[in-house]
C-alpha cells in the first residue's frame, strides 16, 4: 500500500498546482489587456464594421452574442429546470431514472462541435430554419440542458427532505410543496449554475459555426431569421482567417478582451448570488 502523505507535503503541492495553474491564466490575461486596450474605446463598442471589419467597431458582435445568449436561455432554461424538477422530486429510483441520469452525464462530455453538426442536420437542413439565430439558438440550448440539469439537480438535492415533509404536514400538495417551498430554497443555487452554464455558451464558437453565425453583416444583426455575428466567432475569423490578419490584429485583441469581460460579468453574477445567498443564510 501506498504511504500517505503528509497534510504539509499536501499543502504545498496544491498550493503548488494552483499557483501554476493561475500563473499561465495572469500571463494570458496580461497579454490581452496590454495589447488590447489600446483598441478598447467607447467607439469600438458602439460603431459598426466597416471596410470589410478592417475599421469601425464590433456592435453588431455585441448585441448579436447577447441576443444569442437570451434564446439560450428562453429554450435551455425552463427545460432543464422542469426536467431537474421530474427527475428530483417525481420520477422514482429505478434502473430507467438512473439510466437517464447516466445519459445526461455523458451528453455534458460530447464536444460542442457534436452538438453544432447536430444542430445543422436537425434545425438547419431538417426543420428548414436555414442559417439563423434561432437555429444557433436551439443548438446552444441543447449542449446547455445537461448542465442546467445537473447543476438544478444537485441544488434540489440540498434542500432537506424535513423541508418537504414540513410543507406537506401543513396540508400543502406536493406541487404546491415544490413551487413555494423547495424551488425558493434552492434558487440561488439554481441560478448560479444557469448563469455560469450561459457565460460557457456565449463564448461556444464551434455551435453556433454551422448554425447561423457569419463574419462581416453590413446591416443588422439580431433577428430570429437570420444569420448575425457573434464575439466568438469574430475573434475566430479575426485571429485565423482574415485576409489582413496584421492589420486586424489589434482589433482581435480588442475582440478578445470584450469577450472576456463579457464572460467575467456574467461569472461575477453567478459569484454575487452565491455571496448573498450565504450571508442571507
Amino acid at each position: 500500500m501506498m504511504k500517505k502523505l503528509s497534510p504539509v507535503i499536501e499543502w504545498f503541492t496544491l498550493l503548488f498546482c494552483t499557483g501554476t495553474v493561475l500563473s499561465f491564466l495572469v500571463v494570458i490575461l496580461y497579454d490581452l489587456v496590454v495589447k488590447g486596450w489600446s483598441t478598447l474605446s467607447w467607439r469600438f463598442i458602439t460603431a459598426l464594421p466597416t471596410q470589410g471589419m478592417t475599421r469601425g467597431g464590433i456592435l453588431p458582435a455585441i448585441t448579436g452574442t447577447i441576443t444569442l445568449t437570451l434564446v439560450t436561455a428562453l429554450v435551455a432554461v425552463p427545460l432543464g429546470i422542469g426536467c431537474a424538477v421530474y427527475l428530483n422530486e417525481y420520477a422514482p429510483d429505478n434502473w430507467m431514472t438512473r439510466l437517464i441520469r447516466g445519459s445526461i452525464r455523458n451528453l455534458s462530455g460530447v464536444p460542442s462541435i457534436i452538438y453544432g453538426l447536430f444542430g445543422l442536420a436537425l434545425f438547419v437542413q431538417g426543420m428548414g430554419m436555414g442559417t439563423s439565430m434561432i437555429a444557433a439558438g436551439l443548438t446552444l440550448g441543447l449542449l446547455s440542458l445537461p448542465y442546467i440539469i445537473s447543476t438544478t439537480e444537485e441544488a434540489l438535492r440540498r434542500i432537506p427532505a424535513s423541508t418537504r415533509e414540513a410543507a406537506l404536514g401543513i396540508g400543502a400538495t406536493q406541487f404546491e410543496s415544490i413551487r413555494d417551498v423547495v424551488l425558493p430554497s434552492a434558487l440561488p443555487g439554481i441560478l448560479t449554475g444557469v448563469v455560469l452554464t450561459l457565460s460557457r455558451a456565449a463564448g461556444e464558437t464551434a455551435p453556433i459555426l454551422f448554425t447561423g453565425v457569419a463574419f462581416y453583416i453590413t446591416g443588422s444583426s439580431g433577428f430570429l431569421n437570420q444569420e448575425f455575428m457573434a464575439l466568438p466567432y469574430h475573434l475566430y475569423m479575426l485571429s485565423t482567417q482574415h485576409q489582413s490578419i496584421e492589420e486586424v490584429r489589434p482589433l482581435a485583441y480588442g475582440t478578445a478582451l470584450v469577450l472576456i469581460i463579457v464572460v467575467f460579468l456574467l461569472n461575477l453574477t453567478a459569484f454575487y448570488i452565491r455571496y448573498k445567498h450565504s450571508n442571507n443564510d
